[in-house]
């Protein structure tokens, strides 16, 4: 095919200030290198970094910023060096499209954690020096090491939340052994990554203990997600009963928390991981040298898990619960998203509402 030109516009919806409305936006896109892919957008999922960069609340946003980092959608023409995607294949990007490629994490094809830094998807710089935007747009062209096979049959939609919420949560439990079946595990927070955690739990055959604030999602987290006990954290009663009887939690929660109630739910040995960002992390030394147990952090992770992961939920039929949006509704959908008011992924149409 012949390569589309770099001045060909391509529709998007962008922030243009700290504000972090998002608007009509049309912009330039590279064109197809050797070793690019590009890919028709057809859905894209809402996660809380488009809030975060939209709003500048890491200080860094570059306007005007289109958001976007659970990207899928069909590949629409491929460069000469690209020999494993071809026109029309199902693909999908997640939090970031390049990296150094020749540190020991790249080589370990462990991109997120590049010496150098990966370069993300939206608000990074590539290597050509021009800023990344995301997938609130009509089309995308990446590098295809960065691209992810979806199969035919798992819907594209179902698929968007799985290239951050998804891998995630996937990456820490491999990493930790959280895929033995009959060990216990803990989730605390019960939103876009929670339910992920959840999911996955019980495709592993864990035994699943969702830990909340709020008594208002026992009924979702028993009955819609499957989990086995539901514990509400801030009742010490049900917390003391629970005492040494995980062998794993998973933090997903984003505001600040105390960590010490969670600690004495582990087992000698056990494991609590943090895939969250509140602003700080405290805990007594003791609920971390008695018991010999191990706090963790993680981010999304690297291309070769991240295939696997996506391989996985076809394979045991692992769907996030979505709801699916215009992209003239994103506004409304990131003002939700702050108040925690989704069930649990938003994903924007982008194929048949950004025109």
């Amino acid at each position: 095919m012949s390569s589309l030109s770099a001045n060909e516009d391509c529709l998007g919806w962008a922030a243009r200030d700290a504000s972090g409305f998002l608007s009509p936006y049309s912009f330039d896109r590279r064109a197809v290198r050797s070793d690019d892919v590009s890919i028709k957008i057809t859905h894209c999922g809402v996660c809380y970094a488009d809030v975060a960069w939209t709003r500048n609340e890491h200080g860094d946003s570059k306007y005007p910023l289109v958001p976007g980092h659970e990207i899928v959608g069909i590949v629409q023409e491929v460069g000469s060096n690209v020999n494993h995607f071809k026109v029309g294949d199902h693909v999908g990007v997640g939090t970031y499209v390049n990296s150094c490629r020749d540190c020991e994490y790249c080589n370990d094809a462990e991109e997120v954690y590049c010496v150098k830094g990966s370069v993300l998807t939206f608000n990074g710089v590539d290597d050509d020096g021009a800023i990344t935007k995301g997938g609130y747009s009509s089309y995308i062209v990446v590098h295809n090491r960065y691209c992810f096979r979806i199969p035919d049959d798992y819907p594209l939609a179902s698929a968007a939340p799985l290239l951050c919420a998804g891998i995630t949560v996937y990456n820490p439990m491999i990493r930790h052994k959280m895929n033995q079946p009959g060990k216990s595990l803990g989730v605390i927070g019960l939103g876009g990554l929670g339910h992920m955690a959840v999911k996955f739990g019980k495709a592993f055959g864990l035994n699943l203990t969702v830990l909340s604030t709020s008594i208002s999602k026992k009924e979702e987290a028993l009955t819609l997600l499957g989990a086995d006990k539901f514990v509400v954290s801030s009742d010490q009663e049900q917390m003391k009963a629970e005492a040494k009887s995980l062998d794993f939690i998973i933090d997903t929660a984003a505001g600040d928390h105390p960590f010490d109630p969670y600690m004495s739910l582990l087992k000698t040995g056990g494991v609590l991981v943090l895939v969250a960002f509140p602003s700080e992390v405290k805990f007594h030394p003791a609920s971390l040298n008695i018991g010999m147990k191990t706090v963790s952090g993680s981010v999304t992770g690297g291309t070769k898990l991240t295939q696997e992961m996506i391989d996985f939920c076809a394979a045991h039929k692992v769907y996030p619960n979505i709801e699916v949006i215009p992209i003239h509704y994103a506004n409304e959908a990131l003002e939700r998203l702050i108040k925690r008011d989704v069930r649990y992924r938003f994903v924007i149409d982008i194929e048949n509402s950004l025109k």
